[in-house]
């Protein structure tokens, strides 16, 4: 009997959203989606709707550790996502256990506030983010307003972009959702200059985990051996079909559908 092939394992480091529309949940859904096993590390605890964030409660650094080690010294880890962290003591720790593990590719999606509101990252974890986990960062998948916060002394996003490149960062996909433009304009840059523009259709609402799961999906992809170009392109073609099929059963934003290729009613290649 032959063995099955293994299946790819990413690891995702990000707090736990109750509703299930981003975090830890997102993350695991659209890992599944790229064919990987998802081995989640929680970093926070929150208290959130899909209209704001009440609150939240950072995972103790050391259980951080410890909940990253115990599977890294078990699985063979391809690929690593960070969503939120929840303090500087966790991106400390996140720093630490990828120092000992150079040649994973590390996914950053730099949570700094929830999608329906509500602060996640306050001046400490952005610095920490931008001189810890950048250096370390294969793909950063900032939206526009993270750009700004990561690169304050940036003029326009070009700008920001390159500032982030020479912090570290491999490549850098910002994403122009929250900006006033009737399509949406995500762009990769690399190389220190722009390497492609991507254009998509505006989609009516706002979603609760479109971050999340696009980062995660380029996560997967890479854990799969997608050069990142082409995981950048497929992933916000995954992410953009999860929005398109999303749907709103709370009270604020729309939840993404990342498993709408799982419906009996989706027509499959």
């Amino acid at each position: 009997m032959n063995e099955p092939k293994a299946v790819p394992v990413v690891m995702t480091f990000a707090g736990n959203d109750p509703t299930g529309g981003a975090g830890i949940q997102a993350d695991i859904e659209a890992i599944i989606s790229m064919g990987c096993h998802a081995a989640p590390v929680v970093t926070a605890l929150t208290v959130q709707d899909t209209t704001s964030v009440q609150g939240f409660a950072p995972i103790d650094a050391e259980l951080i550790i410890q909940q990253a080690r115990a599977v890294l010294e078990d699985m063979p880890v391809a690929a690593a996502k960070i969503g939120m962290v929840g303090s500087i003591e966790a991106v400390q720790a996140i720093h630490t256990i990828l120092m000992d593990y150079p040649d994973i590719p590390v996914v950053l999606d730099p949570v700094i506030s929830a999608g329906g509101g509500g602060e996640l990252a306050n001046e400490e974890v952005v610095d920490g983010l931008r001189s810890l986990l950048l250096p370390l960062t294969t793909v950063l998948t900032p939206n526009s307003l993270e750009a700004r916060r990561l690169a304050p002394e940036s003029d326009n996003l070009d700008a920001c972009a390159m500032a982030l490149l020479d912090h570290g960062a491999e490549f850098v996909l910002i994403t122009g959702s929250h900006e006033n433009t009737p399509e949406v304009h995500n762009t990769l840059y690399g190389n220190r200059r722009k390497l492609e523009t991507f254009t998509w259709p505006r989609l009516e609402g706002s979603y609760h985990g479109s971050g999340c799961t696009l980062a995660s999906a380029i996560a997967g992809l890479l854990a799969q051996g997608t050069e990142p170009l082409s995981a950048a392109h497929e992933a916000q073609e995954f992410t953009w079909q999860a929005l398109n099929h999303g749907y709103r059963i709370g009270m604020g934003q729309r939840l993404p559908n990342r498993l709408f290729w799982a419906s009996p009613d989706e027509e499959h290649d």
